[in-house]
């Protein structure tokens, strides 16, 4: 996701393990007003290794508690969609615990819903973007929209294809 975002805000990071690409990332996140979480709690893994689909005993993070408690947050972005053990396909999970539903907005990657906190007339919207991960770009590469992309620009890459979906999201500002 980092070079995503450095791409799309200019950021020139650095790319080490040390304290000062974290604090990079922290006052970027802070001047931004942006906060990131996994929507996972916890899990247990048999091998070791990324797949969302190797998480087995998922706990899932309180995502409506925290938008009760930060009453800003009027959007989440998933970095993945409604496959098993996606981002969508948790948050949906978890709404069910307190009696919710996403209403969709748009169906086209990035899949956009909506949802209406109870007790309160604040709507929250959800925006599925391609996960960044390197397993996902057989999918983007299956994309009509990618496949436009490639077309008009054979240079670009899976990369340019996310930050141009992600951008709008980020700027909204």
């Amino acid at each position: 996701m980092w070079p995503i975002l450095d791409a799309i805000f200019k950021l020139d990071l650095h790319y080490e393990t040390t304290q000062q690409a974290i604090d990079e990332r922290k006052q970027f996140l802070i001047e931004e007003k942006i906060g990131i979480c996994d929507i996972v709690e916890s899990a247990v893994r048999e091998k070791v290794d990324a797949s969302d689909l190797g998480m087995q005993d998922v706990q899932l993070r309180d995502v409506v508690g925290v938008l009760r408690k930060f009453p800003k947050i009027d959007t989440l972005l998933f970095t993945g969609g409604n496959s098993k053990n996606g981002p969508e396909y948790f948050f949906r999970r978890h709404l069910k615990s307190y009696n919710l539903k996403l209403q969709l907005l748009n169906n086209e990657v990035p899949r956009i819903h909506q949802l209406k906190l109870p007790n309160s007339n604040r709507i929250i919207q959800t925006v599925s973007l391609t996960a960044p991960s390197g397993a996902a770009n057989r999918a983007v590469g299956s994309l009509a929209p990618y496949k436009e992309m490639k077309q008009k620009f054979p240079k670009k890459n899976t990369v340019d294809f996310r930050i141009e979906q992600y951008a709008p999201f980020f700027q909204k500002n």
